[in-house]
């Protein structure tokens, strides 16, 4: 009111000016007449560079008439076509998503977004509404698409940068989450809403399919990398049936990158970012070969044995040293580690003056913030329990573990941590202090108990059951037990006493912790180097939980 008359309005067409950088309806009972000029409001403030906003009268018009965006108005073609060009819009489609949202459009266009709006989300792992949630989903796509947000994630934004139609994975993104609250699998459901708003649309079979498929499937990439063990061909092979082209894999892997990036901006870490990318890449590779020729375990060994050979050739270290060190390592070693890390080892153990020393070797990851720890001691039932209390005890987040027992009685194992308490770059002095704590801790009493972090305060207030399931690998002749339970600290601690006490043999470990709960999945073996008997797993059972619930009480 106070303005009124400095600036003349500028006209945008008969219906709307330009007043003070805002968008002002010429007539406040326009929407009245044609209700579909609300979403022409939203047009316009997209793609006018002069318009900034939306002026207070025009706001009190949308919400006045919001109610007239109904059955009918999602039929009329008009309006359909005008929704989906905001959203397939070069610039500005976050934002007037987030606008239509404030001002309760966008729940009135789709009304299954309706019910997701102000939905809590009650777990430590989500820190916002579901709406909101969803909003950074489709942000987080829209940043991959901007080539000046091109350094935040590289690989992210040479995959979106090439796609065909980007629409298909905002509306994917948008959709995703849109049945949560209902009962049900909230994938399935909200895969039947984006196929029937998609037909309404108008859109192509092949981008509906797409679209349903990936709202259906946009968990499966995420699960796979974190809960599945990515180094076994199998799991590879048939992570690219699913898939079953590249087209569908990009997409899978961007909103499952920008998914997990929007649940928590203290979640998403190096660690899971380089997973994912880790299983793109494998799984393109099988792609590449051709679902009817896929990887076999024979030749992802031979693979990397044959280049740590190369990288170990071009090297000081002697032929005849490394041939020693690798007789003791079985194909089991050979297909859990890459070439680098094979190198590495062997630089490590050469360096011996007995080779019956254990050894404690630390170095920095290619990736940021993560560390890898080597821990070469001789076989004991205790050892992974003894290293992963040591590792809490520094305040190191566990995030995956190797296991590989050699044919002289020792086991190789490798962590690889992300530091809780300088999280980001690794200070060499930190790692001297981790080192030199762990080969305390090996050459340790193996009766020497360590002390355990108190669980947080934040975590205490959340109530998670203990939930353990064992599948057989006939594949690889172990058994996979996953395990939900209540994040505290010593939590790893205590499945190694659990496994110990039942004569369990580790191979692997996959940690993944979401919010208040740890999602781990451990691979198992017999003393016989075979899968667990339904006996063993029910007495493995009962000791997990009764060391959980002693903690937990």
């Amino acid at each position: 009111a106070i303005l009124r008359g400095i600036d003349r309005p500028l006209p945008i067409n008969e219906r709307f000016n330009v007043v003070h950088d805002n968008i002002d309806v010429n007539d406040t009972t326009l929407f009245e007449r044609e209700p579909g000029a609300m979403l022409e409001v939203f047009y316009h403030v997209q793609r006018d560079e002069r318009v900034k906003g939306v002026t207070a009268r025009t706001i009190r018009a949308i919400r006045r008439c919001r109610h007239l965006i109904d059955e009918t108005f999602r039929a009329d073609r008009r309006n359909k076509t005008m929704f989906l060009r905001i959203m397939d819009a070069s610039a500005g489609v976050t934002h007037e998503l987030r606008r239509m949202n404030r001002y309760g459009v966008l729940g009135a266009y789709i009304p299954a977004f309706e019910r997701i709006v102000g939905r809590m989300q009650y777990d430590l792992f989500h820190a916002y509404t579901v709406d909101a949630h969803t909003l950074f989903v489709v942000s987080n796509l829209r940043r991959f698409a901007l080539t000046r947000f091109n350094d935040e994630h590289p690989y992210c934004s040479q995959i979106m940068q090439r796609l065909d139609k980007p629409l298909i994975i905002y509306l994917a993104g948008l959709f995703h989450d849109i049945a949560k609250g209902r009962g049900g699998d909230h994938s399935e459901l909200g895969s039947v809403d984006a196929q029937a708003f998609c037909d309404a649309h108008g859109m192509s079979a092949y981008d509906t399919r797409l679209v349903s498929w990936l709202v259906r499937h946009h968990l499966d990439l995420s699960i796979t990398a974190q809960k599945k063990d990515i180094n076994d061909p199998q799991v590879i092979n048939d992570f690219a049936a699913l898939v079953g082209d590249q087209i569908h894999l990009d997409y899978l892997y961007l909103l499952t990158v920008a998914d997990v990036r929007a649940t928590n901006p203290k979640l998403f870490n190096s660690w899971k970012a380089q997973l994912f990318e880790n299983l793109y890449r494998q799984t393109t590779r099988a792609l590449d070969r051709g679902l009817a020729n896929p990887f076999s375990r024979s030749e992802l060994i031979a693979e990397n044995r044959d280049g740590a050979h190369r990288l170990l050739s071009d090297g000081h270290l002697a032929n005849a040293d490394w041939q020693r060190i690798w007789q003791d390592l079985g194909d089991e070693y050979f297909l859990q580690h890459g070439p680098r890390e094979v190198v590495w080892h062997t630089e490590q153990l050469s360096q011996r003056d007995d080779p019956e020393d254990a050894l404690v070797a630390l170095r920095k990851s290619d990736i940021p913030g993560l560390i890898l720890v080597l821990w070469y001691a001789p076989q004991s039932e205790d050892g992974f329990a003894r290293a992963t209390a040591i590792l809490d005890e520094l305040g190191l987040n566990i995030v995956d573990a190797r296991i590989a027992s050699t044919s002289n009685g020792f086991s190789l194992d490798t962590y690889r941590v992300l530091d809780t308490q300088n999280p980001g770059e690794v200070d060499p002095r930190r790692l001297r202090q981790i080192e030199e704590a762990c080969a305390r801790a090996l050459a340790a009493s193996p009766a020497l108990s360590r002390a355990v972090r108190r669980t947080p305060r934040q975590a205490r207030m959340f109530r998670t059951p203990t939930q353990l399931e064992f599948v057989v690998d006939l594949t690889r002749q172990r058994t996979v037990m996953e395990m939900v339970a209540a994040d505290r600290p010593g939590l790893l601690s205590h499945v190694g006493s659990a496994l110990q006490s039942c004569r369990v043999q580790l191979r692997a470990a996959k940690i993944t912790t979401v919010g208040e709960r740890a999602e781990n999945v451990f691979f198992l073996c017999d003393q016989r180097d075979g899968p667990l008997s339904d006996e063993a797993c029910a007495q493995l059972d009962d000791a997990v939980r009764a060391r959980i619930e002693r903690v937990t009480a």
